[in-house]
């Protein structure tokens, strides 16, 4: 959380604003800005090395892991009748969902995620409170799981990632920056186009991002795969949810399963407000780099990613993310480090400054 809030901060007080008004920031900028009295000439390179990342993780993170998530939530749900959609139709589909958002830019992107994200959080966070309160009973167990697999391991059993400590945690990290971005770069690049008097101000309000992704969304999740034993089941991904919540949910409705229908319209929800945001991470990267005439070709480009990513395999896909997100990560975190500074600096004046009510604010 600490990790967000500086980078956010830092976002805000050096981004770019161009002359038609709008806005390109992130740690390519504070990087390239604020870094060069430390780094001196290496502080470009550095810049440009992290914006390289962030176009890679758009096509990886943001992009294929999206896709190929959804495209598998799509295959594994079966409608009336035993039909279900191939995962090359489902991207196909999805290409075409995610260009009708991105092509429109920012404002496009922000307002269909201004709508999707707080149902989309209350329905999953819902329906897996429900599935726990049915298996009440076996909560205990969950968290003896929870205790032994972090320290001895139970990848024998199950889909479950490390057998030692140290893979456990290599997997944590990993999927932590997969989850709540915290320390990668790429949420600094959207925050950075807030409007707000304050960059600090901009960053508490990035603090609640790891706590409700990573926390609240996640460990539900954890949660629900532990209590209903699908992790015993050697699946991995959207296919070990599904079955989590198809049988902790155990009911059909006019011929549909209702636990494969929470994940599968979940997981469309996440992923694809997901897979639009990275979007605009990856233009302004490419904006960083080729200059901003390059951005609509990339926004194509992106859309062919998700088609590849719904027909590509789903190990060569998560390879491939946790081999980008360092390139895009490490230079970030060496930049927050040189920044430490101006951070607590910038966090000192405005804590000073005797704040005025937001208007409108109860």
């Amino acid at each position: 959380m600490a990790t967000k809030y500086a980078e956010v901060t830092l976002a805000q007080k050096y981004r770019v604003v161009h002359e038609d008004g709008s806005v390109s920031g992130g740690p390519m900028y504070y990087i390239d800005k604020a870094c060069r009295g430390v780094l001196g000439p290496l502080a470009r390179p550095l810049a440009v090395l992290f914006a390289i990342g962030a176009i890679l993780c758009s096509l990886g993170t943001g992009n294929m892991a999206q896709s190929n998530s959804m495209a598998n939530a799509i295959a594994s749900f079966s409608l009336p009748g035993g039909f279900s959609i191939p995962t090359w139709a489902a991207g196909i589909l999805l290409a075409v969902l995610v260009g009708l958002v991105i092509i429109g830019g920012i404002k496009r992107i922000a307002n269909v995620a201004d709508k999707l994200v707080p149902f989309m959080a209350f329905f999953y966070v819902t329906s897996a409170l429900v599935v726990l309160a049915l298996y009440a009973e076996h909560i205990p167990e969950m968290f003896r799981l929870i205790i032994e697999g972090a320290f001895s391991g139970t990848a024998p059993v199950g889909g479950f990632a490390g057998s030692t400590f140290i893979l456990t945690a290599r997997y944590g990290i990993a999927r932590g920056l997969f989850s709540n971005e915290a320390g990668q770069g790429s949420a600094p690049i959207a925050h950075a186009a807030a409007k707000t008097e304050y960059p600090v101000r901009e960053g508490l309000v990035a603090l609640m991002e790891p706590l409700v992704d990573t926390i609240i969304i996640c460990t539900m999740t954890a949660c629900v795969v532990l209590i209903t034993g699908a992790w015993t089941s050697g699946k991995m991904g959207a296919p070990m949810s599904y079955q989590a919540f198809e049988t902790g949910l155990n009911w059909t409705v006019a011929g549909v399963q209702v636990g494969g229908l929470v994940v599968s319209v979940s997981l469309l929800l996440f992923a694809f407000t997901t897979a639009i945001s990275w979007s605009y991470y990856g233009d302004r990267a490419v904006g960083y780099l080729f200059g901003r005439r390059y951005v609509l070709p990339y926004r194509y480009v992106y859309c062919l990613f998700v088609f590849i990513g719904a027909v590509w395999n789903a190990d060569l896909v998560w390879k491939f993310v946790d081999t980008v997100i360092t390139i895009m990560t490490v230079p970030n975190l060496i930049a927050l480090i040189i920044l430490s500074p101006v951070v607590v600096q910038l966090t000192r004046e405005y804590f000073s400054i005797d704040h005025k009510p937001v208007k409108g604010a109860r």
